[in-house]
């Protein structure tokens, strides 16, 4: 299958965080960037969806990194949403996790993300 959209998921590399809170992390910027999309590009929340929602999870380095990506991703009207901690179990209160990029087409996702290696 050829995918046209879908979404990415970047990780702070520098908090070292366990398989689970990093899948919890990762699950809570996928819903909260798709979320986003589907109110402001229901179209394109539309067309990822049947696509198969296409997911893929990359390193960042650190906050300043996730910051720098959702300005450019901003730039380029695509959704980018920082995801902070409650801090109930590893992690400080109020401490950014990981960046939620789009859906969005493929493309212009790339532009901001397609540099980044997987996780």
């Amino acid at each position: 299958m050829n995918f046209e959209y879908k979404q990415v998921i970047v990780v702070r590399e520098d908090l070292h965080m366990s398989p689970g809170k990093l899948a919890v992390q990762v699950a809570h910027g996928a819903v909260t960037a798709a979320e986003k999309v589907r109110r402001k590009k229901p179209e394109v929340f539309k067309a990822w969806l049947r696509e198969g929602q296409k997911k893929v999870v990359v390193r960042g380095r650190n906050l300043e990194e996730l910051k720098e990506l959702q300005r450019q991703a901003r730039s380029l009207d695509l959704v980018a949403e920082l995801i902070t901690d409650a801090g109930l179990t590893e992690l400080p209160p109020g401490t950014v996790t990981v960046l939620g990029v789009g859906p969005d087409r493929n493309e212009i996702v790339d532009k901001v993300t397609g540099h980044l290696k997987l996780l």
